[in-house]
């Protein structure tokens, strides 16, 4: 990396579950929240600003120019969930974008992946501080304090997806434990590619 980067975490909620649609089609779910994680770092992968934001439904408008700059776009699971998710309210440039996502990175190292609470707990010695199913119930709830707690939620997780991303960035491995209940080391490089390398297909 030989200049700086403009770099965009974010994490979407839903307003419902798949079982309440009916199919498996994250773009059924409607979203209720995406909170992202705006910031530029030098060419030392040092963080020179940051700034965390949240977009209610009736702002997503103001969050595209966000995604639009960016160098890399990171998420955990965006390109299976989020993304899909967000295609019903996303301008059609959003796929096309350098998305960045970190399970689908351990998966394509590993053979297998994990869920980002099993990774937070052994590579950062921290957790999730709720549940994608409370969040949905915040947002059918309604009142301020169930609204509160989905952005705090939301906002939680991506500072995770942020601060994972960042030690793999650095220490070039990750920490979980799988499945089976054995714990895992897997080497992995988040490192930026040479510009000439950098390619993105739709994912609509």
């Amino acid at each position: 990396m030989t200049k700086k980067h403009i770099e965009t975490i974010f994490d979407v909620e839903t307003k419902s579950f798949f079982d309440d649609t009916g199919t498996k089609d994250p773009s059924d779910l409607g979203v209720s929240i995406v909170s992202v994680y705006r910031r530029v770092i030098d060419e030392n992968l040092k963080e020179i600003e940051g700034q965390m934001l949240s977009f209610w439904e009736k702002d997503f408008e103001k969050m595209w120019p966000l995604f639009a700059e960016s160098s890399r776009i990171i998420g955990f699971n965006t390109k299976r969930f989020d993304i899909p998710a967000l295609k019903p309210y996303a301008p059609a440039y959003f796929a096309k974008l350098n998305h960045f996502d970190i399970l689908e990175e351990l998966r394509n190292t590993h053979g297998h992946g994990t869920s980002l609470d099993r990774i937070a707990k052994d590579t950062l010695g921290t957790a999730k501080i709720d549940s994608g199913a409370n969040a949905v119930m915040y947002w059918n709830k309604a009142d301020e304090e169930s609204l509160v707690k989905l952005k705090k939620y939301c906002e939680m997780d991506v500072a995770i997806t942020r601060d994972i991303y960042d030690f793999v960035l650095k220490n070039k491995y990750i920490k979980f434990t799988d499945r089976w209940n054995s714990p895992r080391v897997v080497e992995i490089d988040f490192s930026y590619p040479p510009p000439e390398t950098i390619q993105q297909d739709s994912l609509f």
